[in-house]
């Protein structure tokens, strides 16, 4: 098989087979290549295997704009939504494009030959591919390790414990006592889905998180299936949702004690007057600030209501042979703990990236609509939202990036980059979130600004309008042959913009 592309995508996730579809249907008859590190389609959805694995966003926002999403529920399941992945790579032939097995871990790029050299491994051997453009859709985080605090104590206990990304298959937890340590999404969700054989579930949380439930079908979008096209059903429902989401963000960021104020009163409205609300569900910090957790058809406070589960807000002094000794004083006494304490965000699938010979260090580099990284060329990478869907923003980068591999075609040119010259930019934190996985790694990753087009906007209008329709010549984007050709283009940028536009 050859091994030379005009693109090799990394990753056969959510992002990646959407980007697959993006290439074949924008830019046609443009070769490319999905290599994978594991051994099947869906990223994080193929990983991830604990109990009542689900979306936290609605599938009509999670999916992709090409494909209705067409299960009754909104908010779905893992294996769900790893069939809709898998049926998306097989109904529009992108899974013939993928290799399995293959962990990228260096991609090289060369300006004389305008080129990268990428290499991977494969069964214990190294392969190399080449490629004019690169596209990292490898996720954001640490498929091999989860994050895991080391708890004093911890080689005392005499239980099972365990991370929920590396959750074993033949785990029993039937009449068993759980402590789950964590209160984010993946915790979130732990909880009620184990309390139908688990003899007790107990959330240790050091501090709350806000939390909003939401049915888990969406009536409205079901019965407009009923009358409408299918397609048409869905781009309404999609829009709905958008703007929802766009909408509720900003009041929130605009008016945070009100928003604080109507999240916390319908939890409230759940749990019923004389729960403790301000120790266990009253977070220390403004709504999405961090990412608020779904709670689908009130499960998690119909399980804390039902006595099944519940919530105890304390920090770990020691690990003992039976449980967890806080720092209260209490002893929480469990046959399994799990650690749902959070990821290891990693960019770019961790690969060593390399320009000209010199190693680029991420946290020196500011990202260009929050999908190029300044002077790198030929390269983008997909980094969704952290307000609304992945997904949204994936499409987005996946039509964009195509747009720039259509202009280099048209122009005959080599290389794009993106230059910050002599700008004066003040550098700012990759994104502007508080979770405990973005603080833990910012020193690790690019930055952004309070200029265009060097910040994330975290709007998705504004993200249409920027990635479909904004001018490919803009005076940042750096446009050029092979030097053996001449560093200058044969028309001018006017020129090349006038006849693209």
């Amino acid at each position: 098989m050859s091994n030379e592309f005009d693109v090799l995508i990394v990753g056969a996730g959510l992002s990646g087979i959407g980007a697959g579809y993006y290439l074949k249907r924008d830019s046609a008859g443009t070769s490319f290549v999905i290599l994978e590190n594991r051994d099947a389609i869906g990223g994080t959805w193929d990983l991830f295997r604990y109990p009542g694995i689900r979306s936290d966003s609605d599938m009509y926002t999670l999916g992709y704009a090409f494909k209705p999403w067409k299960e009754e529920k909104a908010i779905a399941d893992g294996p769900s939504i790893r069939k809709y992945v898998n049926e998306t790579a097989k109904e529009y032939g992108i899974d013939k494009h993928i290799r399995f097995k293959h962990r990228v871990v260096k991609s090289e790029w060369s300006t004389d030959k305008a080129r990268w050299t990428v290499t991977a491994e494969h069964e214990g051997k190294q392969v190399t591919y080449t490629a004019k453009f690169v596209l990292m859709a490898a996720g954001y985080y640490n498929y091999e390790e989860g994050y895991r605090p080391k708890f004093k104590g911890e080689e005392n206990y005499k239980g099972k414990l365990i991370h929920p990304q590396h959750w074993p298959e033949d785990l029993d937890y039937t009449g068993k006592r759980v402590v789950v340590i964590g209160s984010g999404a993946t915790a979130v969700t732990l909880v009620p889905a184990m309390t139908d054989k688990a003899a007790h579930v107990t959330m240790l949380q050091r501090s709350p998180t806000y939390m909003v439930s939401m049915p888990a079908e969406d009536a409205l979008a079901n019965g407009m299936r009923k009358v409408l096209p299918q397609g048409l059903a869905y781009h309404l429902t999609r829009l709905r949702k958008v703007v929802f989401q766009q909408i509720f963000f900003r009041l929130a960021r605009n008016r945070p004690e009100q928003t604080k104020e109507r999240l916390l009163g319908l939890i409230r409205e759940q749990l019923g007057p004389d729960y403790d609300m301000e120790t266990h569900f009253t977070p220390r910090y403004n709504p999405w600030e961090q990412r608020l957790c779904l709670v689908p058809d009130n499960d998690m406070f119909l399980a804390i209501k039902e006595g099944k589960a519940s919530v105890v807000t304390d920090t770990i002094d020691t690990f003992t042979e039976k449980g967890i000794k806080l720092s209260s004083g209490k002893e929480l006494e469990a046959d399994i703990i799990i650690t749902a304490t959070g990821l290891n965000l990693r960019m770019l699938g961790g690969a060593e990236i390399i320009v000209d010979g010199q190693k680029v260090e991420m946290k020196d580099k500011i990202t260009y609509k929050g999908c190029m990284l300044s002077d790198v060329p030929n390269m983008t990478f997909v980094f969704g939202y952290t307000n609304a869907s992945w997904t949204l923003r994936a499409d987005l980068i996946s039509e964009y990036s195509c747009r720039i591999i259509n202009y280099l075609n048209l122009y005959h040119l080599d290389q794009v980059t993106p230059r910050v010259g002599d700008a004066h930019l003040e550098p700012k934190p990759f994104a502007d979130f508080s979770s405990g996985y973005f603080a833990r790694a910012e020193h690790l990753l690019p930055k952004q600004t309070n200029v265009a087009p060097w910040k994330q906007n975290q709007s998705y209008g504004h993200d249409i309008m920027d990635m479909r329709f904004s001018p490919m010549e803009d005076g940042v984007l750096e446009w050029k042959k092979k030097p053996e050709a001449g560093t200058a283009a044969p028309a001018s940028a006017v020129k090349r913009e006038r006849v693209d536009a």
